[in-house]
């Protein structure tokens, strides 16, 4: 599943409740930051130890990727989320939240290439939910000036 639309409409929200209600039912579930997965995911790969945090996803049935988009990663960092993303394709349910639409994913992933095999992991099988309108922060900001 694909959250996209502007940043405070309540995205983040919706993936976690998804979480929460999958943990109810029993599913194993993980929520990430994209930038701070990218950051565990460099960090692993220059101690040597990729393959033991890849192998600690076997047992999760939902992941939930949060702020895809927010801030563009290193090539290695890309190359090391496309590597998790292609091993839980059609193995994993995904939880993806953007603000960005998939045409600019090219500005978060320095390869057109990885980018566009992403994408399309990514939204094969995929449900996308667009939100519009404003944030709801801004609006409740505005509301209590009055």
């Amino acid at each position: 599943m694909i959250l996209s639309g502007s940043p405070g409409t309540g995205k983040t929200h919706l993936a976690t409740g998804l979480g929460k209600e999958a943990c109810r039912k029993g599913y194993e579930v993980r929520f990430y930051r994209v930038c701070d997965l990218i950051d565990q995911l460099e960090k692993v790969w220059k101690e040597g130890k990729l393959q033991a945090f890849r192998s600690r996803f076997k047992k999760v049935d939902v992941i939930i990727l949060d702020e895809m988009g927010y801030i563009p990663f290193s090539k290695e960092g890309a190359e090391l989320l496309f590597q998790l993303i292609s091993d839980w394709y059609e193995q994993k349910s995904l939880i993806i939240t953007s603000n960005l639409e998939f045409s600019q994913w090219n500005k978060i992933f320095v390869d057109p290439r990885l980018t566009a095999a992403l994408v399309d992991r990514v939204i094969h099988h995929a449900h996308v939910l667009s939100f519009t309108g404003d944030s709801y922060r801004v609006t409740h900001a505005l509301s209590k000036s009055q």
